[in-house]
């Protein structure tokens, strides 16, 4: 990585701060320091943006074509945002491709118009709230937050078993990428809650505007489970993806009414945030020792102004596997071995020394959240049968 120039005045800010920081950061001073200041802003802060990343090359009656991609040639059911997010459509199982192309299924187009050009893929499959997408009624629920209110999908079941499952997005996702798992839950009797937390889009900003990688995301979960509790809910079920599994493993510790939890379904989860933040540091060849840098920054209160964090980030708070004795909850693991974003190591590890509380479905080729995507009846009968067993 280039080195990072800095004025006067932020190179004396940032010495003081490494003295904070500790003899781990002492080769990182200067700008070198930066850079690990940089790459811990990166790994808490919301990134709004959303660009296309798949091209459509050709559109037919029933077909599309993309160009060959990490993601487009993954089998499966996968929606596709056109226009900038306006406009979606949804494609199915490949029917051809080759080094260069791929064509796939076309499922239905949404809204919009589907034409050739630049589109971004939408792993959700479910593009709006479910009386759209599911074709189901829900309501409008606000759930209140210490930092103000929190949209929230309220989906009822027809016959319902008394309890609620609460359900939670993933870092920089929507709500829509918990709708996969209302159909089945809703059959089995359960209330849906699809839970807003801070910095998402219509709900409040963090005080510092800054993902706390579940630390302080818990505190909005638990509120939901108060909103279920107060609304007649006699047990809950918590469902998560990816930083939604981390909310969630927190929230399991911390919360005074964790008791009400029988059951926990987990996606993807981050298990362990500082095996996340080593993967990414890799990705994008960070020397480890502003690796190190960087994930120590987060953590302590003398940095917390380069880091731009209004607490500090204990990133060992988050590792489940050496914190594993702590668990007491059943839960259910759907975790692809490969895994691009969050790696299965620290899941698969977490199953392994837990068998007593963790059921592991063990999967390939789904790559991140994508579980369901891959074989949805696969997936609603792991989850039918997991809950069957509560």
């Amino acid at each position: 990585m280039a080195r990072m120039s800095t004025s006067a005045p932020t190179r004396r800010a940032l010495q003081t701060a490494a003295v904070g920081v500790g003899a781990v950061t002492g080769a990182a001073v200067g700008g070198g320091l930066a850079a690990a200041a940089w790459f811990a802003r990166s790994v808490l802060t919301p990134d709004p943006r959303r660009p296309d990343d798949v091209h459509v090359l050709a559109v037919g009656p029933d077909t599309v074509t993309f160009g060959a991609a990490a993601e487009t040639v993954v089998p499966g059911l996968y929606g596709l945002w056109l226009d900038g997010g306006e406009g979606h459509a949804r494609v199915g199982e490949v029917v051809e491709q080759d080094a260069h192309a791929v064509v796939r299924r076309l499922v239905a187009t949404d809204r919009g118009r589907l034409r050739p050009g630049g589109a971004r893929w939408n792993q959700y499959w479910y593009w709006d709230s479910p009386r759209v997408s599911l074709g189901i009624a829900h309501h409008d629920v606000t759930v209140v937050g210490e930092d103000g209110p929190l949209p929230a999908w309220l989906v009822e079941p027809e016959r319902s078993n008394g309890r609620w499952a609460v359900l939670v997005h993933g870092r920089g996702a929507l709500r829509e990428e918990c709708l996969r798992a209302v159909p089945t839950l809703r059959r089995l009797g359960y209330t849906c809650l699809v839970l807003s937390y801070r910095n998402d889009i219509g709900a409040p900003s963090a005080p510092d505007g800054r993902y706390n990688l579940g630390l302080s995301e818990w505190r909005d979960l638990e509120a939901a489970m108060l909103y279920a509790v107060e609304h007649g809910a006699r047990g809950l079920v918590l469902g998560g993806w990816s930083m939604g599994g981390a909310i969630i493993l927190q929230t399991l510790h911390r919360s005074t009414v964790g008791d009400v939890v029988e059951a926990v379904l987990l996606d993807s989860p981050v298990v362990d945030w500082g095996d996340v933040i080593s993967h990414h540091a890799r990705l994008h060849h960070l020397p480890r020792v502003l690796e190190v840098a960087g994930t120590t920054m987060m953590g302590r209160r003398g940095a917390r102004r380069l880091v731009g964090v209004h607490d500090p980030v204990d990133v060992a708070a988050t590792n489940w596997v050496t914190r594993a004795d702590e668990l007491t909850h059943r839960m259910l693991l759907q975790v692809s071995v490969d895994d691009e974003f969050v790696p299965a190591g620290p899941a698969l590890t977490l199953a392994a020394i837990r068998p007593d509380v963790v059921t592991l479905e063990r999967w390939d080729t789904a790559r991140h959240c994508k579980e369901w995507n891959l074989d949805p009846s696969r997936w609603e009968e792991s989850v039918t049968d997991f809950l069957s067993r509560s």
